[in-house]
C-alpha cells in the first residue's frame, strides 16, 4: 500500500510503497476512505513537540481517519468487517495517511451517516477537541456570549458549531477570508481580526475560546466578565495572570475517546473542507497545510 512517511525531523515527508499493517489484540484494520491532516502534524514532522510525541523513522504521518473495517485483531468483538468507523490512532502512532491503518479499538466510534466517509475524517481530532473546549471545560450554557478565536479554522469552526447548538450566542474572529465561512457555521457577529481590535467590538463575553494562542492571550482576558473563563487549546495559559484579573484559564491537551468521539458523530457537525486531495498529492497537501493558509480541513484519499 502507500503512505505519507516522515524519513527524518525537518524533511519533507514522502509518499512511499509499504507492507499493510496487521491488526493485533484490540485492533481492527481499517480500510481509510479518508484522512484529515492536522496542525500537530507538521510540528512533529519539524521536531517541534519531540518531547512530548518522539516518533521513530520511518513513519506514517497522520492521526485521524475515517474508513471501513477490512478485518479484527485478536480478541475484537462487536465490529466486523464493512462496519463504517472514524478513529484517531495518536501522535506517536500516526498511521492515517494511507491506505491500510491498524487501531486500537479504543481509538474509534461508528462514522456518522450524516456525512460522507471520507469527510467524517475530519471530526477525530479538530471536532473532539472542540467538544472538550466548550462542552467538557467550558460547560457553555444557553444565554451565555463566547468569542471563538480563528471561527473559519479546523478547530475554532467546529467550536462555533458548538458553542451555538449550546444556546449561546458566538462572536468569532477571522481573516476576511474566513468571514463568510464563520457566518455559515453560526456566529452572530464576525470580527476581522485584520483590521480591527476585537476588544473594541466584543464587549463582555463569558467564555473565549482560543486555539491560536500568543498575543490573543492576554488580550482575551480584557473582554471576560468577572469570573469568565479563557479555554486555550494551543499553550498552557497564564492562570496566574487571570486570577489577578478575576477569570479563569483553563488549557485544553486533547486526548482520544472512543465515548467523545462517538458523541461528536451524533452532532450533525458541517465539515468545511479546505481541500480533498489523492494520497499521490499528499506531500503537497502536507506542505500547504505548513503554509498556514488553509481555511477548513484538509482531507487525503488514498
Amino acid at each position: 500500500m502507500k503512505a505519507l512517511r516522515y524519513t527524518a525531523y525537518g524533511e519533507h515527508p514522502v509518499v512511499e510503497e509499504i507492507p499493510e499493517p496487521v491488526p493485533g489484540p484490540g485492533e481492527v484494520l481499517v480500510r481509510v476512505a479518508g484522512a484529515a491532516l492536522n496542525p500537530l502534524d507538521v510540528k512533529i514532522g519539524a521536531g517541534h513537540v519531540r518531547d512530548h510525541f518522539p516518533i521513530t523513522f520511518p513513519s506514517v504521518v497522520g492521526t485521524d481517519l475515517a474508513g471501513t473495517v477490512e478485518r479484527v485483531g485478536p480478541d475484537v468483538t462487536g465490529l466486523h468487517p464493512g462496519d463504517p468507523v472514524i478513529a484517531r490512532t495518536g501522535p506517536v502512532a500516526g498511521g492515517a495517511v494511507a491506505g491500510y491503518a491498524a487501531v486500537p479499538v479504543a481509538n474509534l466510534a461508528t462514522a456518522p451517516a450524516s456525512v460522507p466517509l471520507h469527510l467524517a475524517a475530519a471530526l477525530a481530532t479538530a471536532a473532539a477537541t472542540a467538544w472538550q473546549a466548550v462542552a467538557e471545560v467550558a460547560g457553555v450554557k444557553p444565554g451565555q456570549t463566547v468569542l471563538v478565536h480563528g471561527g473559519a479554522g479546523g478547530v475554532g469552526g467546529f467550536a462555533v458549531q458548538l458553542a451555538r447548538k449550546a444556546g449561546a450566542r458566538v462572536i468569532t474572529t477571522v481573516s476576511p477570508a474566513g468571514a463568510g465561512i464563520a457566518a455559515k457555521l453560526g456566529a452572530a457577529h464576525v470580527i476581522d481580526y485584520t483590521t480591527t481590535d476585537f476588544r473594541a467590538e466584543a464587549g463582555h463575553v463569558d467564555v473565549v475560546i482560543d486555539p491560536v494562542g500568543g498575543d490573543l492571550e492576554a488580550a482575551s482576558l480584557d473582554v471576560l466578565r468577572p469570573g469568565g473563563l479563557l479555554v486555550s487549546l494551543n499553550t498552557p495559559p497564564d492562570a496566574g495572570r487571570a486570577a489577578d484579573r478575576g477569570v479563569r484559564a483553563e488549557f485544553v491537551f486533547h486526548r482520544t475517546d472512543a465515548g467523545r468521539l462517538a458523541k461528536v458523530a451524533g452532532e450533525g457537525l458541517e465539515i468545511v473542507v479546505d481541500r480533498t486531495v489523492p494520497l499521490a498529492r499528499a506531500a503537497e497537501a502536507f506542505q500547504y497545510l505548513a503554509s498556514g493558509h488553509a481555511k477548513g480541513k484538509i482531507i487525503v484519499q488514498p
